[in-house]
């Protein structure tokens, strides 16, 4: 029989475990059953939070600035860099981890440091910058960012509008004149795992909003504000895949900095070297904190199932939980999954000991998939 060489490239469990813990676990738990098995990890994301230590556990080299979070206050944000190739992460600027417990900041919360961390990775000599956005804070079409790379947003009074898509109610003029001029020089990649409109009943601020704390009113008044916005910098991108991406982010690339939309975790295999190492696989093991329906429609393990499928390469996954019927899995590629709440139905404590745990499935999954 053929010697396994198995690759695990799972997304991580959020709240318990990150990339690389899932594919340390993983690794541990097959050894036990099977001490000899060849095994290659590659950690993946698929361009939300998690992005940049994938990259850095592919080989690339992590950068910091220190930049505006989206309350304002300074806060140090990593990129990826790698010759001239950077990975830069919203989230690491704006994203919902900035915010203390219980605090959001719906209306003014800003992507000014997103900006500034693109800035940073321009500084830095990328002349490809793969730009991951979601788990954002904030809903202001990338106002924010804009502003930080040279633009600027007036009100009828010539002053700028206020922070936030609430201050784009006020716009009376957008001057992009000012954009850093290196932005035409390179290739920027809106890396995402959603393709919403910037506004209405599919947009950022209907289908995202209440996560960043948006009350009713405050979606209206949001959604009202993006698409006064989008009438002054230019409606048609407005409903382009992706402009809705991290609150509307997506929208400011597309529109301003001429960025291009690609699903995030074909954006993030392909930087990460996943052909390559796939090529060696015999059994490749993705997954993520919870395989559901989200799950299909762009996450990292879809992503990773359909290449390997495509290759003729057997995939099964690991996940926190599972929500997905055996004909869901299999019609994404996937054999069958192995979840951690199978061993302990608590969701409490599966999280809480989600590393043991995990290797426990993993020895279940190489006995099932490994031993001749």
């Amino acid at each position: 029989m053929e010697t396994a060489r198995v690759l695990v490239a799972a997304d991580k469990f959020k709240g318990s475990l990150t990339a690389v813990q899932v594919a340390e676990r993983v690794t541990a738990g097959l050894r036990r059953a099977v001490p000899g098995v060849r095994v290659e990890t590659l950690p993946v994301a698929d361009g939300g939070d998690g992005t940049v230590a994938a990259a850095v556990a592919a080989g690339f080299e992590r950068r910091e600035a220190r930049v505006t979070g989206p309350l304002g206050e300074p806060v140090t944000a990593a990129y990826a860099l790698r010759g001239t190739t950077a990975v830069v992460e919203m989230a690491e600027a704006s994203g919902l981890q900035h915010l203390p417990a219980g605090v959001f900041a719906p209306l003014t919360a800003t992507t000014y440091g997103s900006g500034e961390l693109l800035a940073a990775a321009l500084d830095a000599g990328a002349r490809t910058i793969v730009f991951g956005v979601g788990g954002s804070a904030t809903t202001d079409g990338g106002a924010g960012m804009l502003a930080a790379l040279g633009a600027r947003f007036l009100d009828a009074d010539g002053k700028p509008v206020g922070p936030g898509g609430g201050g784009l109610a006020a716009l009376a003029e957008a001057d992009l004149s000012g954009l850093d001029p290196r932005l035409a020089e390179v290739d920027l990649i809106l890396a995402s795992d959603v393709d919403n409109p910037l506004t209405g009943p599919k947009g950022a601020p209907e289908v995202y909003g209440r996560q960043k704390g948006a009350t009713e009113d405050d979606i209206a008044v949001l959604d009202a504000a993006l698409a006064h916005y989008a009438s002054v910098l230019g409606p048609d991108h407005a409903e382009l895949p992706g402009a809705g991406a991290a609150g509307g982010i997506g929208y400011g690339a597309l529109v301003a900095l001429g960025a291009r939309f690609r699903p995030g975790i074909e954006v993030m295999l392909d930087v990460l070297g996943f052909a390559p190492a796939l090529a060696r696989a015999t059994l490749v093991i993705t997954g993520e904190g919870s395989l559901d329906e989200q799950t299909l429609h762009g996450k990292a393990p879809a992503g990773v199932a359909a290449a390997a499928r495509a290759a003729g390469v057997e995939v099964v996954a690991v996940c926190g939980r599972l929500a997905l019927t055996q004909q869901a899995l299999e019609t994404a590629g996937i054999r069958r999954a192995y979840a951690l709440t199978d061993l302990e139905p608590d969701p409490a404590v599966s999280m809480a000991q989600a590393g043991p745990l995990l290797e426990r499935a993993s020895e279940a999954l190489a006995r099932d998939f490994l031993r001749p």
